[in-house]
């Protein structure tokens, strides 16, 4: 068995800490590995103000997870954090090296890429300024505190069906085609047997808490919308190191292994950034799974190809 050691200043730096970047740094720092956390502070769920469905964390003010997330990691002393974009990512003979983008760099054996993704939504007047408020993407996350209102869902294209035949079970739901798409007979039959209203008028904007305008002046009052985003990284590395994607409804992500390994050796990847969908939860069991992954490389190295 081949027990590696190497020089340089980490042993693994984890780039992104919000839920997912969080969970695997402190995987490392209970392992006792030197890490470095670079995080720019735009977690993707920075605009709803509480996280559902967390284990023990339920309703508890999103940012306030991420911020004892961060202050017990950096409890350990073996942990850095560096504000600032990671920019450059290179693969050198024992490891990678990080550069950010004010100049500074660090290297380290083995990298954790948790950098999370950007929501592209739709152009329609009033949604952007809605999105984690009274727009969402996550029935799982936001469904419940709709109390079984009444529930839009805001077509982007045939995909939306999967919102729409989901959403039955959170409230009485609405389809607004938009133009987005047109539901052949078998669609039609599902939306009808899950008890979901169809609107074929053009929407106009979004006004008040959730209320939808349509292009013939009706305005109907929602507890809630929900609309799929398209995603794409929120960083350049994964592309720059050369790990492969793979195509998800909403976008590309990276693709891992179980072990969230990606295609490129010592490079991992968790998160949003290496699922088709993700929350809260998930990010933090997949951190968990990428920083155990880390560590494990630091001491036997990685797999041979």
């Amino acid at each position: 068995m081949n027990i590696h050691h190497r020089s340089t200043e980490f042993d693994v730096i984890v780039v992104g800490g919000s839920y997912a970047g969080l969970s695997a740094a402190t995987q490392l720092a209970r392992a006792r590995r030197r890490v470095l956390v670079i995080d720019t502070g735009q977690r993707r769920n920075r605009y709803a103000r509480h996280s559902h469905g967390f284990l023990g964390q339920d309703g508890r003010e999103a940012a306030a997870i991420a911020a004892d997330g961060r202050a017990q990691l950096l409890s350990y002393p073996t942990v850095q954090w560096r504000e600032g974009m990671a920019a450059r990512a290179a693969r050198l003979d024992d490891g990678f090296r990080i550069t950010l983008n004010d100049g500074r760099d660090a290297g380290a054996q083995a990298l954790v890429l948790a950098t999370g993704v950007v929501d592209e939504l739709p152009a329609l007047p009033g949604l952007a300024e809605r999105w984690g408020a009274s727009v969402f993407h996550c029935p799982y996350c936001h469904g419940y505190e709709l109390m079984a209102g009444r529930i839009g869902v805001l077509a982007v294209g045939p995909l939306s069906m999967h919102h729409a035949l989901m959403l039955p079970d959170w409230g009485q739901v609405t389809l607004f085609l938009n133009g987005a798409f047109d539901p052949d007979q078998e669609q039609l039959a599902a939306l009808a047997a899950r008890g979901v209203a169809i609107e074929r008028t053009a929407v106009a904007r979004i006004v008040g808490h959730a209320t939808v305008e349509l292009a013939d002046g009706r305005a109907l009052e929602m507890a809630g919308l929900f609309v799929m985003s398209r995603t794409h990284s929120a960083s350049p590395l994964a592309e720059q190191l050369g790990c492969a994607m793979e195509e998800g409804p909403t976008g590309l992500f990276v693709r891992t292994d179980a072990a969230k390994a990606t295609s490129v050796a010592g490079v991992f990847a968790c998160g949003d950034a290496a699922r088709a969908a993700g929350n809260v939860a998930l990010a933090v069991a997949d951190g968990a799974l990428a920083g155990v992954a880390a560590h494990r490389l630091t001491i036997f190295g990685a797999p041979a190809a």
